[in-house]
């Protein structure tokens, strides 16, 4: 598949390719990587492939994103259900939905609350259960920062005062996109690090320890986003105005008939569609 809108992002642990096909005896569209703000794309540019999405038909975004723990409970290798977030760069006037609303996909104001699937969240805790992992997942508040540099202390330390239970620098954006397209949305985070809170303590992360942790957590993760697929109760969705009418700004005209699922994977954090 080739698209002149879709950018590929040289950030290492993510591969840039957008990968079609079954999971699980649901058809799927899976974006291995992803674009982000710090590279230097406008947010109409990183949430592109959602509406893209849309129109292919899809019925629920899966979310997952690398990211440093600010809950002293949640350790390296530990995942975090996403049940809601904070969009910095968005309460800074960053938002992927300023500007002319576009109507067909969706309102001009869209709530954001409850974006999370509450059901899928129940389904994917009762999954961990069963892949022996539970001890190891829990539900958070994800924050997302602008980046590229990692936090400083002062920085970590409002984050945790606010009730930020993990931070990184993506998804947000996506799910504000998913959530005014009218998607089911799932996140998880899976943590690689603990962020520094304290001027006493000498660590500092780092990209390739980050990589590391998600090389080792890799299977697991993918135990639990198939399985989590295989239990969607899908609903054909045939684009925002029913018809298929906005084709046209699909690239190559891309539409399905069915119904197709997006997830967003990366090394460290990617998505799947459904």
């Amino acid at each position: 598949f080739e698209a002149d809108t879709f950018v590929l992002s040289p950030v290492q642990g993510h591969a840039g390719r957008l990968v079609f096909g079954e999971l699980r005896g649901k058809t799927c569209v899976c974006m291995q990587g992803r674009f982000h703000m710090y590279e230097g794309h406008s947010l109409c540019k990183t949430t592109f492939p959602v509406r893209v999405f849309k129109l292919l038909g899809v019925d629920t975004l899966i979310v997952t994103n690398a990211a440093g723990s600010l809950d002293d409970s949640l350790r390296p290798g530990d995942i975090m259900i996403l049940k809601d977030h904070i969009n910095f760069p968005g309460l800074c006037g960053l938002n992927p939905l300023c500007g002319p609303n576009l109507d067909r996909f969706g309102p001009r104001f869209p709530a954001m609350s409850g974006c999370y699937d509450a059901g899928l969240r129940r389904i994917a805790m009762e999954i961990g259960k069963q892949l022996g992992v539970a001890e190891v997942m829990t539900e958070g508040v994800y924050a997302m920062v602008g980046g590229p540099n990692f936090e400083s202390i002062a920085e970590a330390r409002l984050l945790h005062r606010l009730g930020v239970d993990a931070v990184g620098m993506s998804t947000a954006p996506e799910v504000v996109v998913a959530t005014h397209c009218g998607l089911r949305v799932f996140g998880l985070s899976l943590i690689t690090n603990k962020v520094v809170k304290s001027y006493d303590d000498p660590e500092a992360v780092d990209h390739e320890a980050v990589l590391a942790v998600g090389r080792r957590r890799a299977q697991t993760l993918q135990s639990l986003v198939m399985e989590l697929v295989s239990r969607l109760d899908i609903n054909n969705n045939t684009g925002p105005d029913q018809e298929g009418a906005l084709t046209e700004t699909c690239p190559d005209d891309l539409i399905s008939t069915g119904h197709t699922e997006a997830l967003q994977l990366s090394e460290a954090g990617s998505d799947v569609s459904v």
